[in-house]
C-alpha cells in the first residue's frame, strides 16, 4: 500500500466499537439506542433472548450470528461475556462545553458525581445502584484518573449506564460552585462528614464521591456545601466506593 504524501492531512482512527457483553446490558442497548447497534453475537443457549433481537437486526439490515463458546470468548475479548455479545458505536462520555450543566439535564432527586475514580469496574456498579435508586445523570470529573466508559463499565453495569446520561466536566471545583442553589453539593468523605438523616432533602443532591487511596482533592471538597460520612462499626476504615455508593444512594433517597 502506497504511503500518503507527507503534507497530506491527519485523520485520527475512529475508536473502537463497545462490545457490550451480557443479556441485561444488550437488552438496555436495544431499548435505549437500537440505531447504534452494529452486529449481535450469541450461543446456543442464549437463542431465547437473542431471537427478538435478531428480528429487529434483520428488519436494519444488520448482522447476527450464532457462535460458539470459544469463538465467542475472542469476540467478546473476555470470559464473562454471558453468551451474548453486541458490538455497538462507542459511547463516551458528552464533555461539557462550559462550566454549567445543560438546561435540558433530566430531573431526578440524586446526581452521582464522580472525581478520580479510575476503576471501570466501580464506575459500572455505581451506574447500575444510580439507576436502580432513580438517578437520571452520571457528571464524571476531568481528572486524568477518572475513567469514562469503557466495555467493562458497561457489563458491570449490568444496563445501568443505557439509562443515565453520561457528563464530563472540564473543572468539576468550578462546575459544583456553579451548582449552588439548584443542588445540595455533598461530598462522601471517609471520617468527618455528617451522617445521612442530617443532610436536607429541600432540593436534589450532586453525591461526590472520589477516590478510594486518596480521597477528593481539595479544591473539590473546598466546592461543596456540606460533608457526608456513613457510620460503620469500626472495625474497618471504610467501604469499597461502589458499595459505599450503593448504601449512600439508598440512604439518600429516603425522606429525611
Amino acid at each position: 500500500m502506497p504511503l500518503p504524501p507527507p503534507d497530506a492531512p491527519f485523520l485520527p482512527r475512529p475508536p473502537e466499537p463497545n462490545r457490550i457483553c451480557g443479556a441485561a446490558p444488550v437488552r438496555a442497548l436495544f431499548l435505549r439506542r437500537p440505531q447504534q447497534v452494529l452486529r449481535l453475537f450469541y450461543t446456543e443457549d442464549r437463542r431465547r433472548i437473542a431471537g427478538p433481537l435478531c428480528q429487529h437486526l434483520a428488519r436494519t439490515r444488520r448482522p447476527y450470528r450464532e457462535v460458539g463458546p470459544q469463538e465467542m470468548m475472542r469476540i467478546a475479548g473476555t470470559q464473562h461475556h454471558g453468551g451474548i455479545c453486541a458490538v455497538a458505536v462507542a459511547r463516551f462520555a458528552e464533555p461539557l462545553p462550559g462550566h454549567a450543566l445543560p438546561p435540558d439535564l433530566p430531573q431526578a432527586p440524586l446526581l452521582p458525581v464522580l472525581d478520580g475514580i479510575g476503576n471501570p469496574h466501580n464506575l459500572g456498579a455505581i451506574a447500575r445502584s444510580a439507576a436502580f435508586f432513580g438517578a437520571k445523570a452520571l457528571l464524571l470529573s476531568g481528572d486524568a484518573r477518572q475513567a469514562d466508559l469503557s466495555d467493562a463499565a458497561f457489563r458491570t453495569a449490568e444496563g445501568g449506564l443505557e439509562h443515565l446520561r453520561v457528563l464530563r466536566a472540564r473543572d468539576i471545583a468550578v462546575l459544583l460552585k456553579g451548582m449552588h442553589g439548584r443542588f445540595l453539593t455533598v461530598a462522601a468523605v471517609a471520617a468527618g462528614g455528617a451522617a445521612p438523616e442530617a443532610i436536607p432533602r429541600d432540593r436534589p443532591i450532586a453525591l461526590v464521591l472520589g477516590n478510594e487511596e486518596q480521597g477528593l482533592p481539595p479544591p473539590t471538597l473546598e466546592a461543596c456545601e456540606a460533608r457526608l460520612t456513613l457510620p460503620g462499626s469500626g472495625l474497618v476504615e471504610s467501604l469499597n466506593v461502589a458499595a459505599a455508593a450503593a448504601v449512600l444512594f439508598h440512604a439518600m433517597s429516603r425522606p429525611a
